[in-house]
């Protein structure tokens, strides 16, 4: 076990991006071989917008990569988290920690991106996608990734958990932010009985739907039993799904200088009861 863990902490750079776009070509496969919906769009157009959110993106990493590493020493001199007042086996605080990191970094953080209305103005951008597709598991605006580090770093550091665990668990966020948003169909028996532990495509399709409720639901990206567990899962027909937001303009949804600007801007209205304070 610890020889699995050792890689993963010493897995350079190159093997990092290898994997990232390995599990989109994957998925790029699948969508062609088996597509759900079947987009009228220009994809070289719609990859190329997403991607440049990607790059932008891996730009912070590079800074968050490093605030990562300094709360692990500190951590780890200081011997500060929860993990460090238990003993369990190693393969079940990795459970533990994968868990933990996806409530608290994935689940907590984007349910808080759709309620509060600050942070979900960064967060239109990633619904504003006409035609998701695995792309679109890319396509953050660099606010929205921002708040997410961070509660990614709390979470690190409340709990003490392992660099080896922390970057095991980037690896399987990787794979699932592309196969949750890819255009493939599965077939529906499949689909939904996976969905009772992790998070689907089909079940992650109603939370890229124009409007609400269904956009407020299906919060997860790796275990779908927390939806379950707090009242927030959707599960219906995907078909019936229709991308988009309904607050922000369709046709601008692949123009970057657009969706760069939409947080700040006075002219996107969000909707009046969005958010803890009753105001957009």
């Amino acid at each position: 076990m610890e020889a699995f863990l050792d890689f993963f902490e010493t897995m350079p750079s190159w093997q990092k991006l290898l994997w990232v776009f390995t599990c989109l070509s994957f998925n790029w496969i699948i969508e062609a071989i088996s597509p759900l919906f079947r987009f009228g769009y220009k994809k070289v157009k719609h990859v190329g917008v997403n991607m440049f959110f990607l790059a932008s993106d891996l730009g912070l990493n590079l800074l968050f990569t490093f605030l990562t590493v300094g709360i692990y020493t500190w951590a780890t001199t200081n011997n500060f988290g929860l993990l460090y007042l238990i003993d369990l086996p190693i393969w079940l605080e990795l459970i533990i920690a994968v868990m933990v990191l996806d409530l608290v970094a994935q689940y907590a953080v984007h349910y808080l991106l759709h309620r509060v209305p600050w942070m979900w103005r960064f967060h239109m951008i990633h619904h504003s996608d006409t035609h998701v597709d695995a792309t679109t598991g890319t396509r953050h605006h660099p606010g929205d990734y921002i708040t997410r580090e961070i509660f990614a770093l709390a979470a690190i550091l409340v709990t003490g958990i392992p660099l080896a665990y922390y970057l095991f668990y980037r690896i399987c966020t990787i794979f699932f932010a592309y196969f949750t948003h890819a255009n493939i169909s599965l077939p529906r028996a499949l689909d939904k009985t996976l969905s009772y532990v992790f998070v689907t495509p089909d079940m992650h399709k109603f939370h890229h739907h124009f409007e609400r409720p269904w956009t407020d639901t299906n919060f997860g990206n790796i275990f779908s039993f927390w939806d379950r567990i707090f009242g927030t899962m959707v599960y219906d027909d995907p078909k019936k799904v229709k991308f988009g937001l309904d607050i922000l303009d369709d046709s601008k949804d692949e123009n970057i200088g657009y969706q760069l600007m939409v947080p700040f801007s006075k002219d996107v209205k969000t909707d009046p009861d969005k958010g803890f304070w009753g105001f957009g």
